[in-house]
């Protein structure tokens, strides 16, 4: 009886985690809806500032933003997102790992040098970086919380101040892009200094009309560029926070499953036991029965 007992605390234990991972797949399920929706909200204007800056590009500009300049590399800075709650799969293990083989593929030698700092988005991550050893420079971990753009607007400035200080050479960004709701690409984006754009053809002829600017191409031109880098980091937080909603539906969704199907595999157990204990009671019964015509 002792077992049947346990076996019944087990069923009603792992019933009560059932739940709590189903409501936990559907509250991700909103959330990823609510994360995708801002993405589409932020998309075109992404799309058009990125077109204008392209354009600009191809007109005869002095690109005199120190954005652009590329310095000796003496220091580099590794911005890596993940999230600030667990119970989402290999999430925040996997970025971890590739940010860290991102550093010994791209900075091995500065990085036996100390010379390679990280910041940390993401209370997780950061847990699991100085576990590893790592050396955690900074961390903005409130950039999470609620995902604002003023906040996430002022870190993207504190990102620029680095750089244009010399105190990084070099800042690169390592996420999880989000690409459906079971799967989420690794992704590795240099972020400072800004890569030298590739011109289409196309967008060249296109540019070529006689337009005015007010002020000067140069200045319009360096006005839009720390636009742009506020945008791209806004961009890749809201693409890791969908990717982490995705990343926890999922794994809530195959812890409920699998509490599925260890409810059904106990309630067999207990059914056998069960029979077994009423075997060994008519056995017993019978016996005593026997002994008493005897």
């Amino acid at each position: 009886m002792a077992k049947l007992k346990e076996i019944r605390s087990r069923i009603a234990s792992i019933k009560n985690t059932r739940q709590v991972t189903s409501a936990m797949k559907m509250v991700s399920a909103a959330k990823l809806k609510k994360a995708q929706d801002m993405i589409l909200r932020i998309a075109p204007f992404d799309k058009k500032l990125f077109e204008i800056i392209v354009k600009l590009s191809a007109a005869d500009v002095d690109h005199d933003s120190p954005f652009l300049k590329q310095p000796e590399l003496k220091k580099v800075l590794i911005v890596v997102v993940g999230a600030n709650r667990g119970l989402c799969g290999s999430f925040n293990s996997n970025v971890v790992k590739h940010s860290l083989s991102h550093i010994f593929a791209k900075y091995n030698e500065l990085a036996r040098s100390s010379n390679v700092g990280f910041l940390s988005i993401g209370k997780q991550v950061e847990k699991s970086l100085m576990s590893k050893g790592a050396k955690i420079d900074l961390e903005e971990n409130q950039l999470l919380v609620n995902l604002k753009y003023e906040e996430i607007s002022e870190a993207a400035i504190k990102l620029m101040e680095l750089f244009t200080s010399g105190k990084y050479q070099r800042i690169d960004i390592v996420y999880n892009k989000f690409k459906n709701a079971a799967v989420q690409e690794l992704t590795t984006e240099q972020y400072l200094p800004l890569q030298k754009m590739v011109v289409p053809v196309k967008t060249i002829l296109s540019s070529t009309a006689d337009y005015i600017f007010e002020p000067s191409k140069a200045d319009i031109y360096n006005s839009l560029i720390p636009q742009r880098l506020v945008m791209q980091l806004y961009r890749i937080l809201l693409d890791s926070n969908a990717a982490e909603q995705g990343a926890r539906m999922t794994a809530m969704h195959q812890a409920t499953d699998n509490a599925t199907e260890m409810i059904k595999d106990l309630q067999i157990t207990y059914n056998n036991a069960r029979q077994a204990a009423i075997t060994n009671e008519i056995v017993e019964i019978t016996a005593g029965a026997e002994a008493l015509k005897g």
